[in-house]
């Protein structure tokens, strides 16, 4: 069977299937779905997420407020967030080739260590009072490095933890911990830096991470599969999983339906400009919280009712309807002058990409060979890092060309018409279903 129109279980090494319990009854159908946790190994991978993405927004706020106290500039916070891109690329995409020739486990050891290690020296340079920006770009570049290294093997190693069928039951799971610490691991860093200090937050998420090596040293080893081709970890590597892409319409498109919704229709870049106008009459402050936290939580509020939609076995047309809905959810924000409206509009969107990144992540899962696996998701990293970072930019300039309120609905608008053109176009996603 072509796997560019249909699930492979080629290269999958799981547990067996328990699909066949019978079917939920009343709001338990509405709920997400918790069968992954059942297995202990994901289990623990899981619960190393949860200390994980709590943890990383507190680093997330530390580093960005203790360049502005020692600056004054957001420039100079805005020129740090740019220092951690490029490392991320890089390793991001070499360590998604890494994953596909080492023990992912090993590998998992390896980078939550050096990721605790480099919090540890966050910690250290505050509690001296080095007061270096250098220093801080230095290590927040060490940081997003060992990331980049450490996302691609995580995320590859589900498909060898659950069955194929629970795949997006599972990516439900970690992607609503992971949304649920972008909304808590800010807002208690809010609350702890007055308390405690800077200092103190940074050893936090150093010691919390102790707990996540602890779960990844009790997982399952994860070597190559038998039959595996020995190879190194290059350029070669890194262009064959291009190619590979390349090969498989499916992949392709599932790493562009995320370019478009996110470069053409993520509006963060535009939302200080309509809280300090559009919306101004509520509070500027309140205005801005909302907007930024909205997203995020109906991410969340997706992700626990995911039981409505984990089941599907048409991914191809879940990842199309998410990616409309996120457009037209996007442009109804944009059209909204009332805070409230504009609000709701937002946490719907965050709904539309909770579906999308659950289905296309099970499909990078379901569609790759294990041996290719990790520099999927590689790439899939890369993607998910940049589409934000350009539609900042794309935004910022329609924003002052078009006003706010036009360039975002237009942005909406304009994700709608290319999704759909694309899905009419090629048929693979379409196609597509395990």
């Amino acid at each position: 069977m072509d796997t560019s129109e249909s699930g492979t279980q080629s290269g999958i090494q799981t547990p067996d299937d328990t699909t066949a319990a019978p079917p939920r009854s009343g709001w338990r159908r509405w709920a997400m779905d918790t069968r992954p946790l059942r297995i202990p190994a994901y289990r623990r991978l899981w619960t190393s997420t949860i200390v994980t993405s709590v943890g990383s927004q507190l680093t997330a706020v530390a580093v960005p407020k203790q360049i502005f106290d020692i600056t004054g500039s957001s420039a100079w916070v805005g020129a740090a967030s740019l220092a951690g891109l490029l490392p991320l690329i890089v390793f991001a995409l070499w360590g998604g080739a890494v994953a596909d020739t080492m023990d992912r486990r090993k590998l998992l050891l390896i980078t939550n260590i050096g990721i605790g290690v480099t919090s540890l020296l966050f910690f250290v340079q505050a509690a001296v009072g080095m007061e270096s920006v250098a220093a801080l770009m230095v290590l927040l570049a060490m940081q997003q490095a060992f990331w980049g290294l450490n996302a691609p093997a995580r995320t590859a190693s589900i498909a060898r933890l659950v069955p194929e069928a629970q795949l997006p039951a599972a990516n439900a799971l970690g992607s609503t911990v992971m949304q649920t610490g972008q909304v808590v691991g800010p807002l208690l860093a809010g609350a702890l830096i007055p308390v405690i200090g800077l200092p103190e937050l940074y050893l936090i998420d150093a010691l919390a991470l102790c707990v996540t090596v602890w779960a990844v040293y009790r997982l399952p080893a994860l070597p190559p599969l038998a039959g595996a081709t020995a190879r190194r970890a290059g350029v070669r590597e890194i262009a064959e999983g291009f190619r590979y892409i390349s090969m498989h319409k499916v992949l392709l498109l599932s790493f562009l339906a995320d370019i478009i919704a996110m470069v053409f229709g993520m509006p963060r870049a535009l939302f200080p400009q309509l809280a300090a106008q559009t919306y101004a009459s509520y509070g500027e402050g309140l205005a801005l919280g909302l907007l930024f936290a909205a997203i995020p939580v109906g991410a969340v509020l997706g992700g626990l009712f995911s039981g409505t939609f984990s089941r599907a076995r048409r991914h191809g047309w879940m990842v199309i309807g998410a990616v409309v809905g996120w457009g037209a959810a996007v442009a109804g924000f944009g059209l909204s002058r009332n805070l409230w409206v504009a609000v709701v509009f937002l946490a719907a969107a965050g709904v539309a990409d909770m579906v999308s990144m659950v289905f296309r992540g099970a499909i990078l899962l379901s569609a790759a060979t294990d041996e290719m696996r990790g520099r999927m998701q590689g790439v899939f990293t890369v993607v998910v890092a940049g589409g934000p970072r350009l539609a900042d930019v794309l935004h910022g300039t329609a924003g002052s060309v078009f006003g706010p309120r036009a360039a975002v609905a237009g942005g909406g608008l304009l994700v709608v018409v290319v999704m759909l053109a694309l899905a009419a176009a090629v048929p693979a996603l379409r196609r597509y279903r395990i």
